[in-house]
């Protein structure tokens, strides 16, 4: 078994700071003690600074929740990366609504965003109000094939009676 030596006595500082009650304090060791560094021994025997898991790094993220209205009175709450785009929003959202995210239009801070706009690049933070209204193209688009569709299903007269 290998003893990893502390990190104390690897890296002593030739500059002490002095505290007040008249002990030195090594500030190498104080660095490593705030950043909470962890060592680990290499199959060489190298020291070295423990490497980080990618598992780690989706700690760091940071979700936001997002309110989101509708024109109906409807609202829902979206829990999503704070640097997801609001492309990737709109696929949240037609999960909840029903609405293809090409038939959706977001509205935040009085102003339609695109697919590509980052959310934390425009200012959208923990608890702020998104607007979510249905595309007039599109709404027309399914007005016209409803009417159509009623028109083709009305019964015809048969050409020749038999």
């Amino acid at each position: 078994m290998v003893k990893i030596p502390s990190p104390r006595r690897l890296f002593r500082s030739r500059s002490k700071s002095t505290v007040g009650s008249g002990g030195s304090v090594d500030m190498c060791a104080m660095v490593a003690e705030h950043e909470k560094i962890e060592w680990e021994v290499r199959p060489g025997g190298m020291l070295v600074q423990k490497r980080r898991s990618p598992d780690d790094d989706l700690d760091d993220v940071e979700t936001i929740l997002v309110k989101v209205s509708t024109g109906g009175g409807w609202q829902h709450d979206v829990s999503i990366d704070a640097t997801a785009t609001f492309g990737d929003l709109k696929v949240m959202l037609s999960l909840a609504t029903g609405l293809w995210p090409r038939e959706q239009r977001l509205l935040y801070r009085g102003r339609e965003r695109d697919d590509g706009d980052h959310l934390h690049m425009a200012g959208v933070q923990d608890g702020d109000k998104v607007l979510l209204l249905e595309d007039p193209a599109v709404t027309e688009r399914k007005l016209r094939s409803t009417t159509l569709a009623q028109l083709m299903g009305v019964p015809c007269h048969s050409f020749i009676q038999v």
